[in-house]
């Protein structure tokens, strides 16, 4: 068969499916209507069906053209229904951020020298003060040695001169006095330079991997440990800017770890940035986050959770909400009559959707039997008596 004539009976079938789709689907011309098609061409296309089944009702009967025909216009339309409710939106805030330990330290020598003792090793709980490795020292105790000779030969030398006062000038027992001050001095230094030799903590915390190993030579830039008081941990991380105004400090936040799924920390805001971040339009924030357990560890990702008090706004079934070319809306029961009301979708959430529109907390919206209704048509709900007139005609 040539093509021409394939494309010609495809048009026909397709013209032909529309044209008993229209005849026999009782919802019709309120699809075509919610599909934005003009009035006076719905009703040339459904006039001749509703003809048909009008003439087919007359025939046949009133109830049985209503069953095989379609419903009549006047025909009270079963629908479910529910009540508008009350939502909150941007009630809650979600955010991912990076922890860190509330002090963090990189532990280097304070002098040069060489690896000779390590007094620790990772994992290892340490306190302030607490020596963690030691450097050569021969030459600072032969210093310390020299200065302690120094001084008792300084301190006898004074001590000599105060008591021949008559057969010295008295500026010979003022360079003596000098002499004792000053060799004190040299002691303290060389005690300062042995001290040095150890390296010690300068904070509490937990050890982390050691990176030295005994032999090795170390200067003042090379890190020996890492060392963490995570007692407490904080977690730094970014919201919309739209959140600028909300956000205090003292706030509590909630926080989820990948690492401890479904076990959630309780903490509060401790800081927040002066600033907004011109490129990502974000607020940096800080949490802090009680670690007494010891179960969360710097660098970890967290999730965290605020809540606000939000915007109040309709909330209704997701399945209620309908479109058409002029956009979306619902259907509102008054005294048993349906009417459209147009609304536009603020958020949508799994069991209900948040909209704008000319709404109040009870009304009742459609929300199944949403095909047959139409503006200012008679509906009912599955719990309300029917009507007298159809309850005769059946």
């Amino acid at each position: 068969m040539p093509f021409w004539k394939q494309f010609a009976l495809c048009l026909i079938l397709i013209a032909a499916g529309f044209a008993g789709w229209v005849f026999f689907a009782p919802g019709a011309a309120d699809t075509l209507r919610n599909a934005g098609v003009p009035e006076s061409l719905v009703g040339k296309a459904v006039q001749p069906a509703e003809n048909a089944a009008r003439s087919a009702g007359q025939g046949q009967g009133q109830g049985q053209g209503r069953r095989n025909g379609g419903a009549a216009r006047n025909e009270t339309v079963l629908v479910v229904t529910q009540p508008v409710v009350r939502g909150v939106a941007n009630d809650r805030l979600g955010a991912i951020g990076t922890g860190d330990a509330i002090h963090s330290v990189v532990v280097t020598p304070q002098a040069i020298g060489i690896v000779r003792e390590i007094l620790i090793k990772s994992g290892d709980m340490v306190t302030k003060g607490q020596v963690l490795a030691r450097l050569d020292s021969e030459e600072q105790v032969i210093v310390k040695g020299q200065a302690e000779v120094a001084l008792k030969a300084a301190i006898e030398k004074s001590s000599l001169y105060r008591n021949i006062k008559s057969s010295v000038s008295r500026m010979d027992v003022f360079d003596s006095e000098i002499a004792e001050q000053g060799a004190r001095l040299q002691l303290q230094a060389a005690d300062l330079s042995l001290e040095r030799r150890n390296i010690v903590a300068p904070i509490d915390g937990i050890v982390g991997i050691v990176p030295i190993n005994i032999g090795d030579n170390v200067s003042t830039s090379t890190p020996v440990v890492t060392l963490d008081d995570r007692s407490e941990i904080l977690v730094d991380y970014w919201v919309p800017e739209r959140f600028a105004n909300s956000v205090k400090v003292g706030q509590a936040v909630e926080a989820t770890s990948v690492a401890r799924p479904g076990q959630v920390f309780s903490g509060a805001v401790e800081s927040i940035d002066n600033r907004i971040d011109p490129a990502s339009r974000t607020l940096r924030m800080r949490a802090r986050i009680n670690n007494a357990s010891d179960e969360l560890r710097a660098g970890m990702s967290f999730s965290v959770g605020m809540r606000f008090e939000g915007n109040q706004y309709p909330a209704v079934d997701p399945q209620s909400v309908q479109w058409d070319s002029q956009g979306s809306y619902v259907w509102r029961v008054e005294d048993r009559k349906s009417h459209k009301v147009r609304v536009s979708i603020v958020q949508r959430n799994p069991d209900f959707v948040l909209v704008k529109g000319n709404l109040a907390d009870g009304d009742l919206i459609v929300t199944q039997g949403l095909q047959r209704v139409r503006e200012g048509g008679a509906v009912r709900g599955a719990d309300d008596p029917a009507p007298t007139d159809e309850v005769a005609t059946r």
